[in-house]
């Protein structure tokens, strides 16, 4: 939901003239709306545990010296049809994931700001008048 439709629906509920039956219906599609985002958000949790999950066994398999340390990761990523096919596409993944990286660094390490100086600006041109 965005922050606008927030606002929307304060100032309906602020509203004192709102009628009690459209405010018990905007109540019952708040409580379907906020059941759906808990199932997305679920579903989002498994399947970042999936990951993570063999994501490790990976690391485990490569530290154990195992024949096919990423048979955990192509497994869950194939599931999903996620498996790069060709060269280009693994080229384009690599640099969306460099990409990423960089961003998700300067989120999380912002680099402060310099107070901007005050710059005091001065007039320059022809001398104007007043009309008398």
């Amino acid at each position: 939901m965005t922050r606008s439709e927030f606002d929307d629906i304060r100032a309906f509920l602020a509203d004192e003239a709102a009628d009690p039956g459209d405010v018990l219906a905007l109540a019952r599609e708040l409580v379907d709306d906020l059941e759906d985002a808990r199932l997305r958000e679920a579903l989002l949790r498994t399947h970042y545990l999936r990951l993570l999950t063999a994501a490790r066994a990976t690391m485990a398999a490569d530290l154990l010296g195992e024949s096919e340390p990423l048979a955990f990761v192509r497994h869950e990523l194939a599931t999903r049809g996620q498996v790069p096919e060709d060269g280009e596409t693994a080229h384009r993944i690599l640099s969306d994931a460099r990409a990423a990286a960089e961003l998700l660094e300067c989120l999380e390490n912002p680099t402060p700001r310099r107070p901007r100086e005050l710059r005091l600006r001065r007039c320059v041109g022809s001398g104007r008048r007043l009309p008398h």
